[in-house]
């Protein structure tokens, strides 16, 4: 079959069981337990002939020769034991459920991917067909899962401007379906011609991730597997630990990351009353500047730990990072004397999942202990004053930041010019601003502006009709998700 015949296929069947109540992310799940067996049962036969630790009680043709309740009990069971299996096998198995409860559907399923030999096709055609489930399944919004997936636009340009090297590591600490990993990995084998050990490391130790939530890291495993990077029966590239509790000695030559979204980390218990309430976590650790239960500023610091002394990082961060006093102010002043943060990407809303997110791009690079300060000047890039984008009707494309990534040269980035001009080009979207003149501003707030908004003074330059419909949609839907947690803490008090 081709490539196309196989997505279409995949395609229709999912909203056949769409109509069952079945999910992007519940069918999704299922086509990776399923996947995963075929292509062990696959590779158990010559030329491979690979145990990969499915017992055979449990593989697949055991599997596809059953029908009806039997099928159904069967598949139970064969989820329940393959989630006590070691490395990779146990974790794409972690917490399996059947989400199928019609056995003839199911039956359908395993006959559909029955018919593919999925190890005979190379790394680009099985990443397109599971990359386009994880994309639609992005788009359910009520599932939740857009929240761990990165624009892929957003993420080839930040990989374009830091452009990794052969024989280093790279670490995403919220790794969420590894689009960055993938991202990286493309630019890599596409940039360079490397030799035998060079892409054994590529594809065994490059890699280092972690994703607490035990569906989207059996989603991540498996698309790094499709795309050939792990091995069935290795070692996780991805670790299940909470990346923030503790520094566990890792140091990377890059981080590229998204953390979740979200102000406070924070857990739910029940009190003695039999009521439900909340508790802000807060991360004690030597190895952090200060001690807060933002989420994103906790996330921030620890990248800063995970970088070796030469380090790299580009992290997409919301716009509080950029203004919030208290610890805010803490967390940025050391980020900028002890790393040299050369560049921040501000970004507009409509781009991302989750509703209502102004988000950013910081690039930093760690340096050793100094005197001075190691940031001399940071150079801005404005891509949200003027600029419309949705999800549907206008999606961000790699061609919409190829200003940005000429402007940030990362052949050399100290060689800049900016394209603002208070006289020649007011309207230029590139500019910088000297160590001395930030760490001045109140509460030393990175949060900068210059452009105008047209569209305040102008009717004329008023986006189309159905972008605003969708961005005030969005900002509604935003203005509401707020609320929502106001009341749940109010609640929990």
């Amino acid at each position: 079959m081709t490539t196309d015949t196989i997505i279409s296929k995949v395609w229709s069947f999912c909203t056949t069981l769409r109509d069952d109540g079945v999910g992007y992310g519940d069918y999704l799940e299922q086509l990776t337990y399923l996947i995963f067996l075929k292509m062990a049962d696959e590779y158990s036969q010559p030329p491979y002939k690979r145990d990969v630790g499915v017992p055979k009680a449990y593989a697949w043709p055991q599997l596809k020769a059953l029908k009806g309740a039997e099928l159904e009990v069967h598949y139970v069971t064969t989820l329940s034991e393959l989630a006590k299996g070691k490395a990779m096998l146990g974790q794409i198995f972690t917490k399996a459920q059947n989400k199928i409860q019609d056995p003839a559907k199911l039956a359908r399923l395993i006959a559909m991917v029955d018919e593919v030999n999925w190890v005979s096709l190379d790394a680009d055609t099985k990443g397109d067909i599971y990359e386009g489930i994880l994309e639609k399944n992005a788009e359910d919004t009520k599932s939740g899962a857009g929240q761990y997936f990165t624009p892929r636009a957003l993420i080839q340009a930040m990989v374009a401007c830091v452009q990794p090297e052969p024989g280093k590591t790279i670490a995403d600490p919220a790794c969420g379906t590894g689009g960055f990993f993938l991202a990286a990995h493309d630019y890599l084998t596409d940039t360079y011609q490397m030799n035998r050990d060079q892409k054994a490391f590529l594809k065994h130790e490059t890699f280092h991730g972690n994703e607490i939530v035990a569906g989207t890291r059996r989603l991540c495993l498996m698309n790094l597997f499709l795309h050939n990077i792990g091995e069935i029966d290795g070692d996780s590239l991805v670790s299940p630990n909470d990346a923030l509790v503790a520094d566990g000695g890792l140091r990377v030559d890059y981080v590229l990351a998204n953390p979740p979204f979200g102000k406070k980390s924070s857990m739910t218990f029940t009190n003695e009353d039999g009521e439900q309430e909340r508790d802000d976590l807060t991360y004690n650790r030597q190895d952090f500047w200060t001690t807060t239960s933002n989420k994103q500023l906790n996330f921030l610091q620890h990248i800063h730990t995970m970088l070796k002394t030469t380090g790299q990082a580009a992290v997409v961060l919301p716009d509080n990072v950029l203004f919030e006093g208290g610890a805010g102010e803490t967390v940025r002043k050391k980020l900028m004397e002890t790393t040299e943060l050369h560049t921040i990407l501000r970004l507009p809303t409509g781009i991302f999942y989750a509703n209502g997110v102004k988000a950013n791009v910081l690039f930093f690079d760690n340096r050793a202990a100094q005197k001075t300060a190691a940031t001399k000047e940071v150079w801005y890039y404005d891509y949200r004053t003027n600029i419309h984008h949705t999800l549907k009707r206008k999606p961000l494309r790699l061609d919409d930041l190829k200003e940005f990534i000429e402007c940030y040269n990362p052949k050399n980035r100290h060689k800049r010019k900016a394209t603002w001009d208070a006289e020649k080009n007011p309207d230029g979207r590139w500019r910088s601003y000297t160590y001395e003149e930030l760490i001045a501003r109140d509460k030393t707030s990175l949060d900068l502006f210059w452009l105008k908004d047209k569209s305040l003074a102008d009717l004329d330059n008023l986006p189309e009709p159905e972008v605003l419909a969708d961005e005030i949609i969005d900002n509604i839907e935003a203005g509401l998700e707020s609320f929502r947690n106001v009341a749940a803490s109010l609640t929990s008090k």
